[in-house]
């Protein structure tokens, strides 16, 4: 079976999937190339606001291309670093590369990836759960509504220190650069919170699956293409790039 259609296993919600084990923010300071970046992300001790513009004490230096509704807060998997030092025999530490949520699985469950997390999919970050309901006073609900694409300021930021290649495509081929959440519900977030997935309604859309068709130059049949674009949560530049994937003939 193709990776395009592979099937995400139907799961009984809601589950929690992982704990929260740190909260970044950073500051726009001076960077590369006279620009101001906040790409850096120190950890938050205490609990901080997020409303629908994100962390509030997160600050954004370019937001043309950050933050906003749409990139509201960001995730990656501690895997993702792993694997670029790995590939580029670097030591790039968590944290560097802007991401707002760092999270552990739990239960035997894997860990949150590109794999099994859905364009769509909402996330509670804290509550209490028990008989098959969540109190989620001032919990934070957080959907996922596109993945990170990795920019020239990812290569500045480690190539202050390293003479490497350039690693935003390589991390854009791989399809291991994150995503981005919309807020759904504000509240208080905080270190060590559960993180509970409560609404999956396209099982289908794992970030793997949107990174392997936008990044192939195949052309697919309009069944494989069009479900994507019925997402309405979907980030519409994805949907752009997508609908360039169709075959002319599958187009109405």
């Amino acid at each position: 079976m193709s990776a395009t259609h592979r099937p995400n296993p139907e799961i009984n919600l809601p589950l929690h999937v992982a704990n929260l084990v740190c909260v970044r923010a950073g500051k726009a300071m001076p960077f590369t190339r006279d620009e101001m970046s906040a790409i850096d992300k120190a950890p938050i001790a205490a609990p901080v606001a997020v409303n629908f513009m994100g962390l509030t004490t997160d600050e954004q230096a370019d937001r043309k291309h950050h933050g906003g509704p749409l990139k509201a807060v960001h995730q990656l998997p501690t895997a993702t670093y792993e694997k670029i030092n790995t590939e580029f025999d670097l030591k790039v530490r968590i944290g560097t590369l802007g991401e707002n949520l760092t999270t552990e699985a739990v239960n035997g469950l894997p860990e949150m990836d590109e794999s099994n997390v859905c364009i769509g999919d909402v996330y509670q970050y804290g509550g209490q759960y028990g008989d098959d309901k969540i109190n989620g006073e001032g919990s934070v609900q957080l959907r996922i509504v596109q993945p990170r694409r990795p920019c020239y300021k990812i290569n500045d930021q480690i190539g202050q220190f390293t003479k490497v290649p350039n690693i935003a495509a390589w991390v854009s081929k791989q399809g291991i650069s994150g995503w981005y959440f919309q807020v759904v519900r504000d509240g208080i977030i905080n270190a060590d919170l559960p993180v509970y997935l409560i609404e999956r309604p396209y099982p289908f859309a794992t970030l793997e699956t949107l990174w392997q068709l936008s990044n192939s130059k195949e052309k697919f049949d309009a069944e494989v293409i069009e479900p994507w674009l019925a997402i309405e949560c979907l980030e519409a530049s994805w949907k752009k790039v997508l609908n360039k994937k169709m075959k002319k003939s599958s187009v109405q």
